[in-house]
Parts: structure tokens; C-alpha cells; sequence
């Protein structure tokens, strides 16, 4: 099985809350290797981020964590964000202007995702961008950042239509 297969959770059935606590248990060795903390606040947000492989809102997710006794500000959750996105944990969908964690945790590479329209899942993708990079590099262009979108239908949709 690929790389992009595996990665592909969003469309595939599988056991959710094994993925997510997979996905949690991860994200905490990477810190620990890291030396990084954890918070509860940040472990709360990535929680939230990976209740779904649908992308998030900043206000939703400070809406999740405000559903308890406590009242948490917008910059305590962009921060919390800020902190997921710069260590591999979470990724920001431009399109959606949201949010969504990363089923490699830590990888800092190039990253494209399949965006399905109707249901809103998203699947990340981890195949190397060579031939772009490779294009840029023959114009003298260096790539620091690359972020590709696919829109399109999943299967099940596909299936739902007909």
C-alpha cells in the first residue's frame, strides 16, 4: 500500500476514534522528543481538530471549547493553532479557512489535499512535488512553501448521487 493510500482516511471506512487516538499518542511522543509542551489547552484544540476529517473554523472550535464553564478568548485558540501548525500537528485549508489535523504528525513537507465538495472530508496527500520543483528549479526559482487543493468528489458521494 502507498503512502497516499494510507493516508486517505478521510474516504476510506476505518475505525475513527483508533485513528484519532493514534493520531493524539503521536502527537504527544513528538513533543516529548521535541522537548515541547503539550498543553491542555493545545491538546484540547488538536482534539477537536481530529474529531472528523473535515476541516474546522477557528470560532467553531473556540465555540467546542467555550461549550464548557470556562470562557476562552479567540487569540488563546489562534495561538494554540499557531503552535500545531509551525510543529507538523495540524494543517490550515486555504480554501475553507480552516483547520484540520495532520495524519503525519510532524511532517513539514509538501502537502496536498483532496477536498470532496459535498461532504467536506479532506484527505491528505504526502507525494513528493518533484516535477514542479524541478520546473521552478530550471526558472531559478526556489519553492519554501507549497500547499496544493483538490476539489472534487469522493466516492461515496459519487455513490449518494446515483
Amino acid at each position: 500500500m502507498t503512502k497516499s493510500k494510507t493516508s486517505c482516511l478521510a474516504f476510506s471506512h476505518h475505525d475513527h476514534k483508533r485513528c484519532q487516538n493514534k493520531l493524539l499518542s503521536a502527537a504527544r511522543d513528538l513533543c516529548e522528543s521535541r522537548n515541547l509542551r503539550l498543553t491542555e489547552r493545545r491538546k484540547q484544540v488538536l482534539q477537536i481538530l481530529l474529531q472528523s476529517h473535515q476541516p474546522i473554523g477557528a470560532y467553531d472550535i473556540l465555540a467546542q471549547l467555550n461549550q464548557g464553564q470556562a470562557r476562552i478568548a479567540p487569540p488563546i485558540v489562534y495561538r494554540a493553532l499557531e503552535f500545531l501548525l509551525e510543529e507538523g500537528l495540524a494543517h490550515r485549508i486555504e480554501c475553507k479557512n480552516a483547520f484540520i489535523g495532520c495524519v503525519h504528525p510532524g511532517h513539514q513537507g509538501a502537502t496536498q489535499f483532496l477536498i470532496c465538495k459535498d461532504c467536506d472530508k479532506v484527505a491528505e496527500l504526502e507525494n513528493p512535488v518533484s516535477a514542479l520543483q524541478e520546473d521552478a528549479r530550471n526558472v531559478g526559482f526556489v519553492i519554501d512553501h507549497s500547499v496544493v487543493e483538490l476539489t472534487g468528489t469522493c466516492a461515496d458521494c459519487q455513490q449518494n448521487v446515483g
